[in-house]
């Protein structure tokens, strides 16, 4: 079989970030670390999922931005061998359910799609999921704020993206219910932590990600 196509039948790994512009990126860490300190961290912990991304070697990696043409973003694409795109849609709902329809519709037989904020969710966890949509359409890995980390699919359903309270506590709420409603099976992992408030550096350094200055 061409490799080609033995790639597209792949699964693939979606990773999701903004480009690390400071003043617009981890803003909810100040006062503990500046403007400039927030987009390194940020750096970093794209850089990190794209590691653990590549080690799960469930398929191609793909880093979607909204400006994949930031020298940052173009940088860490590269250093792992990803291919970089640009996201499109309104929010974020739209966003994420714009990529992985684009990536079905490639020919990929499943994908999954991780933001660069939950340092804990490795390639382990990776392949958990991975291997959760062998029995089922949809595998979430929610996280302790009450939304989710990852989300994957092997067939896509807009619906299930659309009227959600992004950015709040009711995120992975909501999509239960819309999940219900859809009569989707889906499986949950266990609940994640990411790094959105000064409070979550200490877990963050425990894990060998102490803060820039």
């Amino acid at each position: 079989m061409p490799r080609a196509a033995t790639a597209q039948r792949a699964g693939r790994i979606l990773v999701f970030a903004k480009a690390p512009v400071p003043g617009r990126v981890k803003t909810r860490l100040a006062p503990r670390l500046s403007p400039a300190a927030c987009a390194a961290l940020h750096t970093r912990l794209i850089d990190h999922s794209l590691a653990q991304a590549v080690a799960a070697r469930i398929g191609p990696v793909e880093l979607w931005s909204d400006a994949p043409d930031h020298p940052e973003m173009t940088a860490l694409a590269r250093r792992h061998g990803a291919v970089l795109r640009r996201q499109r849609g309104a929010d974020l709902g739209a966003r994420m359910a714009d990529a992985l329809q684009r990536v079905l519709n490639e020919g990929a037989s499943f994908a999954l799609l991780i933001g660069s904020d939950c340092p804990a969710l490795d390639a382990a966890v990776l392949a958990s999921a991975a291997g959760a949509l062998r029995e089922r359409e949809w595998v979430f890995v929610p996280t302790e704020d009450g939304g989710y980390a990852l989300v994957g699919c092997r067939r896509m359903q807009a619906a299930l993206f659309q009227a959600i309270d992004w950015g709040t506590e009711r995120v992975m709420a909501q999509t239960r219910a819309r999940l219900a409603s859809l009569g989707l099976g889906a499986r949950e992992l266990p609940p994640l932590w990411d790094v959105d408030r000064p409070a979550d550096l200490e877990r963050l350094a425990a894990l060998g990600f102490p803060p820039p200055a």
